[in-house]
């Protein structure tokens, strides 16, 4: 075999074997991840405050949805699928502020309707004090 021809065949080796050992270096950083822990967090505010704003009897639909969806974002934690932990996560967040949402949009009704009633009820004493004059 010529020189040159066992030369130009070591340098393919050697380039063969520095890529191999680059991929695996690539390989081996790549990691995991991380935990969407900030979106988790926000998830769990937005269920707490839709609880005080008492979703449960206005919207417990959409608060029970995102009570689950929050669950299945921890599962997802858990079985290491980020992606999907972090789609969950959001999903829950915007149910929870869907269900307190309409849980003021349903008492801000109810005091319309109250002050309706009351204006309904001052209408008719000032037309029965002018019957009365």
């Amino acid at each position: 075999m010529p020189v040159s021809s066992q030369i130009n065949r070591k340098y393919r080796l050697h380039v063969a074997a520095a890529l191999a050992g680059a991929m695996l270096l690539f390989a081996g950083c790549a990691t995991a991840p991380m935990a969407p822990t900030a979106s988790l967090n926000e998830a769990k505010l937005a269920i707490q405050a839709a609880e005080q704003a008492d979703a449960s009897h206005y919207a417990g639909a959409e608060l029970d949805e995102a009570r689950q969806k929050l669950v299945m974002a921890d599962k997802a934690v858990v079985a290491e699928d980020m992606i999907l932990a972090e789609r969950f996560a959001q999903e829950s967040t915007v149910t929870a502020q869907l269900a307190a949402a309409r849980t003021n949009a349903s008492k801000a009704k109810a005091v319309n309707t109250e002050m309706s009633r009351g204006t309904e009820a001052l209408i008719e004493e000032m037309q029965r004090a002018g019957d009365q004059q």
